[in-house]
């Protein structure tokens, strides 16, 4: 962990300048809408601003920031959908105010069947030793000898914590941090705040087996760096010791 930083809800390498941003699900409010559930769509304003504070908090930490990496599921709805096209290339065009556009890299996820983009979408995208791709699949690059750290999504890991008497039940995003096939392995939370995601500690919300490329059983011994309500990141420890 010493190459790499917490920034919020997204990872970033300083010695590349690569920020790694998990699963945007741009279109996920429409969706609702369009079944009927009355919400405001503030996604897309919600997203810009999470990642304004994240470029200042790079600033401050001095920091300098050259690519975005995406790790999929930038978009939600499975089918073609024009408003998600329309509101993902908001984001792009907000994004292309601070790195070249060349340097913000797209990685396909199971809900990308369209590339809104123009962007030729990668399955995976390797620098040096640090493999990215989404996480529903593996592919034999990512294990290949030269990568030692890989980084994906997919998941959406949460941490579920109660109060003693548990009355009061909470769900954080997290990061979760171990090993998998002897490669430091980081899993990064969903970028979209709508909702916290799968808790990893909880039986009745964890993954299913064959949903992710990692087992979800072997998540037990992965550490749960918590996002707490102040934007910090906080080291839980095990999985395993927080069921």
């Amino acid at each position: 962990m010493d190459n790499c930083a917490f920034i919020s809800k997204t990872l970033f390498f300083p010695e590349k300048g690569i920020l790694a941003v998990g699963d945007l699900h741009v279109g996920y409010e429409h969706m609702m809408i369009k079944f009927g559930v009355a919400v405001p769509e503030t996604q897309v304003d919600g997203i810009i601003d999470d990642f304004k504070k994240i470029f200042q908090e790079l600033k401050d930490k001095k920091y300098k920031l050259k690519k975005i990496v995406f790790l999929g599921d930038i978009k939600h709805y499975f089918n073609y959908e024009w408003k998600e096209r329309f509101n993902f290339n908001r984001v792009l065009e907000f994004l292309k105010q601070t790195v070249k556009d060349s340097d913000i890299i797209l990685v396909k996820g199971n809900h990308d069947k369209f590339d809104f983009s123009g962007k030729k979408m990668k399955n995976y995208y390797i620098s040096g030793d640090i493999a990215f791709f989404h996480g529903h699949k593996m592919f034999p690059q990512i294990l290949q000898e030269k990568v030692k750290t890989i980084v994906l999504g997919h998941l959406h890991p949460s941490i579920l914590l109660a109060d003693k008497a548990n009355v009061k039940r909470e769900k954080y995003k997290c990061f979760l941090v171990g090993k998998f096939q002897g490669k430091e392995t980081i899993i990064v939370p969903s970028f979209f705040g709508i909702i916290e995601g799968s808790a990893v500690n909880d039986e009745r919300y964890r993954p299913e087996e064959g949903f992710s490329a990692i087992d979800p059983k072997l998540l037990d011994n992965f550490e749960a760096h918590i996002i707490g309500d102040d934007g910090k990141v906080y080291n839980f420890g095990k999985v395993r010791k927080l069921r």
